[in-house]
């Protein structure tokens, strides 16, 4: 077969040319006629064909009736002779149920009312007495047993504005007599490392002049602020060297007296 090349078109010699467009492709174009070609027709069955089967909303019988039907023998029994459950309830109780379950009652009072939370228990508890203080007087301190006299809240100020504060506080308090103090300062949560203005306050009454006016001091109750917050117990007057040396005296000569007594 050659090719005779006209232009840019190609064509074969001995072969009619196509009157339809190429570009047209109808593949079910003969469908219609091999439908027609290849049916069947059915015969009519006359009405035989239909179901039987009542249609369900003129079905005389429903679940009603049928239930009705099927208890109709059935008879009522009296309540008084009813078998009664002597089953007994299973013993969930066990050697160390008692005391699991007054941990749980104990530890769902903490977590609803904070009833039973100790502040001296955790470590954020602090405490400090001073010279010739026994150490009762911290107990008694943290336990409320010293009336609050004053307050101050350090929240929200730098260090060097909680110290200006705190000074004038404590110089006021004693020279307006006052005995028992409590100075807020906060936990310290957000701080990086330890608590900034609570280690402050804690360094401010053990060292320099105020440590001589301090009897002693604790972390507070719960309900005064707790960890966050601390008592300070001022002494009448500030322990200083001439005070303890008498001190020292007075209690030289009470065990003197007391050892001639024996």
């Amino acid at each position: 077969m050659k090719w005779v090349i006209k232009g840019s078109k190609a064509t074969v010699p001995g072969i009619m040319k196509s009157s339809k467009p190429k570009s047209l492709f109808r593949p079910f174009e003969e469908l219609q006629t091999l439908l027609e070609a290849n049916s069947v027709i059915l015969k009519d069955d006359g009405g035989d064909l239909q179901s039987n089967s009542p249609d369900p909303e003129e079905d005389p019988e429903t679940d009603r009736a049928l239930f009705e039907a099927a208890m109709a023998d059935v008879a009522k029994i009296p309540q008084n002779i009813c078998a009664k459950n002597h089953l007994k309830q299973p013993d969930v109780t066990g050697p160390g149920s008692t005391d699991e379950s007054e941990t749980l009652h104990h530890l769902e009072n903490l977590i609803k009312t904070g009833k039973g939370f100790v502040v001296a228990d955790t470590s954020e508890y602090v405490e400090g007495i001073g010279y010739n203080v026994n150490r009762e007087i911290a107990k008694r301190l943290h336990n409320g047993e010293f009336s609050i006299q004053g307050h101050i809240d350090l929240h929200g100020l730098t260090v060097e504005q909680a110290r200006q504060a705190f000074e004038s506080f404590l110089q006021e308090s004693i020279t307006s007599d006052r005995r028992m103090v409590l100075i807020i300062h906060g936990r310290g949560l957000s701080s990086p490392a330890k608590p900034i203005l609570k280690t402050k306050v804690i360094k401010w009454l053990t060292t320099g002049r105020w440590r001589k006016w301090v009897m002693a001091f604790t972390s507070a109750r719960l309900c005064d602020g707790g960890a966050g917050a601390t008592y300070v117990l001022l002494r009448k007057r500030p322990a200083t060297r001439r005070y303890k040396r008498r001190k020292a005296r007075r209690s030289k000569k009470l065990l003197d007296k007391s050892q001639s007594d024996y």
